[in-house]
């Protein structure tokens, strides 16, 4: 019996809804339009046999794909603003029956090393009988131009591949979870997935990225497992530590905790308490002072802890130096005369083995950095500059002319055992280290960093403690600074060159509470557009993009100009901001459209997660430079180098027309535009919008209304973020 991978001897339905209006209609799927990842919905269009015109059909259709034969039934409907439109209500995958529909699956990209010239070769040479070939008599298609073994070899186990991950799909959605992340639990466990599945749903969350607690507490209910498990509530109370993390957060006080677990879980709090208690004794949680961790968090708090107190109280192999000489040197070196603070803080630089620079715009960091820079280089050749991100890197390295590399290549990460090659056995080699944009680096990447740093080295921490902290979890610069166990200097005077600038003004006006100076000024590098509706500042931010500030500036429309949100939702949202904007920047008629996110060819997209396999981070920037149907291959291109994704990785990828504010932390562009609504109230506060502007180089452009721009500057009130290591250090060091 002929096996297809859409099919594999199974039907599938997504819901049935009882109608006596209900009606049939078949074809095949010329075109996916919109899919919504997490729960499947669907607008595409569908081919049907004798019918010229296309007919949308709306409906939970995961996991149909172009190309796919689809007998639908449900109900006609009109909708106000794109007329008329099939809600599919239920839906079997079958056979495509004519060749014009099997051409139009194999071109579809759903078998890699089949796109559409190879399709249409192959339905030429084989007919009707061309998915009976590929399933039992793959062997045969070398009798088509142009297919060598090593491709034969490959359209084989893609087919059967699919035909597993179409298995995998139906268990799922048996379950009631949405398929999208079918390829992923494939691509991790293989032919064993249903199996895993069925012994651990819990360990998808734990396994997989992308796969959440809830979807596998879905799959575990289907599956039978009582809600009052001791397995279901460990995973839980895990699942809601690791979530506060992503907020954050590196411990949770317990008496917060154990309400939170319980909504999650549905269950009293009474059954939750016991279970932390055996987690805490089983070493997966740790309990101190009324606090939770989780076991991997709170072992590189301490020992972000232990580090920094080896490497502050070494003694460092640099000769000693007259100081008073030094600063009269660098200066005359450096055609600048320092300010009394600045000359402190290189003095400290050149004494404390471990410091900490921080202050806000145009308050001298670079010229501090590159100063003890310039007087080091001539006591040693062994210096390192890294920064968290490849732009802040290469910001740095622009500043000092002085090669800076991100934290992440600098540590050498090591694929074969995980984690980084640089380590407490193999230190880096350096006297002297300068980290810049600090305030970004999180318990696990800090943990990673210090410990691989020499005992002998110089290291000096530079960062603004009042932008937004770090994506990941911890308040570390913060911490450290507060501990009062660490050296700092901290810059409070705006220098002349810098005054002139109103970005920098009004970036120190914001941080201190006050509001921003937005008079009107002809060629002001800091400007506020009034608009009340958000609609129409949504209409503002494209035009601004698209036509007047390349116009007016001469602003590259992709590379020059970014867009920061505050929320992800809503008008002005990120994600609908990326829409808008894709399609008046970009517009494609034929996107890729998988995992309910469409890709255009030269679409600006950002890095959602650290890949280190292929050496591109969490907010990296870059444009789609190819989209490969036949291989199945998305090519990205970042700064200096080319990133292939496969289809299945594409949830690595975001649109990034707009992004949020934490996001682009650590990056500059010369204009950066801001949206700032009262719809967004609950996210407007002062560091998100100090955070903001001074990402800004030349222009930043504000759009919205006053109201909304002071409650941002009057809200100091940053959600707390739980942590242990300012503790930690003052009893470390008493």
């Amino acid at each position: 019996m002929l096996l297809l991978p859409f099919l594999a001897g199974q039907k599938f339905f997504t819901r049935v809804t009882f109608s006596l209006m209900q009606e049939e209609i078949y074809g095949y799927i010329e075109s996916i339009v919109f899919a919504a990842d997490e729960t499947g919905f669907t607008v595409a269009r569908l081919k049907e046999p004798k019918k010229k015109e296309l007919t949308t059909i709306v409906g939970h259709l995961s996991p149909a794909q172009p190309g796919e034969t689809l007998r639908c039934k449900g109900l006609w409907k009109q909708h106000p603003h794109y007329g008329q439109q099939f809600d599919v209500q239920s839906f079997d995958l079958q056979a495509p029956a004519d060749l014009v529909g099997i051409q139009k699956y194999l071109e579809s990209g759903m078998i890699k090393g089949i796109g559409p010239v190879y399709a249409e070769r192959i339905v030429k040479k084989f007919g009707l009988s061309t998915l009976q070939i590929l399933e039992e008599s793959p062997h045969k298609l070398k009798e088509i131009e142009g297919l060598g073994a090593k491709r034969i070899d490959s359209i084989h186990e893609c087919w059967q591949q699919q035909k597993s991950i179409r298995e995998v799909m139906i268990f799922l959605r048996g379950h009631n979870v949405s398929p999208a992340f079918a390829q992923k639990i494939f691509k991790a466990y293989g032919d064993k997935s249903i199996e895993k599945v069925n012994e651990n749903p819990y360990n998808l969350a734990k396994e997989i990225h992308g796969i959440g607690f809830k979807s596998a507490d879905t799959i575990a209910k289907g599956l039978g497992i009582p809600q009052d498990s001791p397995h279901r509530i460990d995973a839980g109370i895990e699942h809601v530590l690791w979530e506060l993390s992503s907020e954050g957060n590196v411990c949770y006080p317990e008496e917060e905790l154990l309400p939170a677990a319980a909504t999650i879980l549905e269950l009293e709090q009474a059954l939750i308490y016991p279970r932390v208690e055996a987690l805490v004794k089983n070493g997966s949680l740790i309990k101190e002072n009324g606090f939770i961790w989780v076991k991997p968090l709170y072992l590189s708090e301490l020992g972000i802890a232990r580090e920094a107190i080896r490497l502050a109280q070494a003694n460092s192999p640099l000769r000693q130096i007259d100081m008073v000489k030094a600063l009269e040197w660098v200066q005359t070196q450096m055609r600048i005369e320092l300010a009394p603070e600045q000359k402190e803080a290189v003095i400290a630089g050149l004494k404390d083995k471990l410091l900490i620079i921080t202050g806000g715009p145009g308050t001298g960091k670079s010229t501090i950095t590159k100063a003890i820079l310039t007087i080091t280089q001539k006591l040693t050749s062994n210096i390192l500059l890294a920064a968290p991100t490849g732009r802040a890197a290469k910001r740095l390295t622009e500043i000092t002319r002085a090669k800076a590399l991100t934290i992440h290549s600098m540590l050498e990460m090591d694929f074969k055992a995980g984690g980084f090659k640089r380590g407490k056995e193999n230190p880096l080699d350096c006297d002297l280290l300068i980290i810049d944009e600090a305030s970004m680096i999180d318990t696990f990447l800090m943990h990673s960093l210090l410990k691989a740093i020499p005992s002998t080295a110089r290291v000096i921490l530079v960062g603004d403690i009042d932008q937004l902290p770090s994506v990941g979890p911890g308040n570390i610069l913060k911490d450290l600074i507060a501990s009062e166990r660490i050296p700092v200097i901290q810059l409070k005077q705006i220098f002349r060159q810098a005054a002139g600038s109103r970005i920098v003004t009004n970036a120190h006006r914001i941080n201190a509470g006050e509001f921003p100076e937005i008079s009107s000024v002809p060629g002001s590098d800091f400007q506020f557009i009034a608009v009340d509706e958000p609609e129409k500042i949504l209409e503002e931010i494209v035009n601004l993009v698209a036509t007047t500030l390349p116009k007016a500036f001469r602003f590259h429309r992709f590379d020059e100009i970014q867009v920061l949100a505050p929320m992800k939702k809503g008008i002005i949202g990120i994600e609908n901001l990326n829409i808008v904007l894709q399609k008046a920047l970009n517009p494609s008629p034929s996107p890729l459209v998988r995992m309910g996110r469409s890709f255009h060819m030269g679409d600006k997209v950002m890095q959602m997660r650290n890949n280190y396999q292929k050496e591109v981070y969490n907010g990296d920037v870059g444009r789609i430079l190819s989209i490969d149907l036949t291989e199945q291959k998305l090519v990205v291109r970042f700064e200096e180098k080319s990133v292939s994704y496969e289809f299945a990785e594409i949830d690595e990828l975001m649109l990034a027309y707009a992004v949020s504010v934490h996001k682009y932390q650590g990056s500059e562009c010369p204009c950066i535009i801001i949206p700032i609504h009262t719809s967004h109230f609950k996210l407007l506060s002062r560091n998100l919008l100090y955070t903001g502007v001074t990402r800004g180089k030349r222009l930043v452009v504000l759009v919205g209304t006053k109201k909304a721009l002071a409650i941002a500057v009057h809200n100091e009130d940053v959600k707390k973020r739980y942590t242990g290591l300012k503790g930690t250090i003052q009893k470390m060091m008493g």
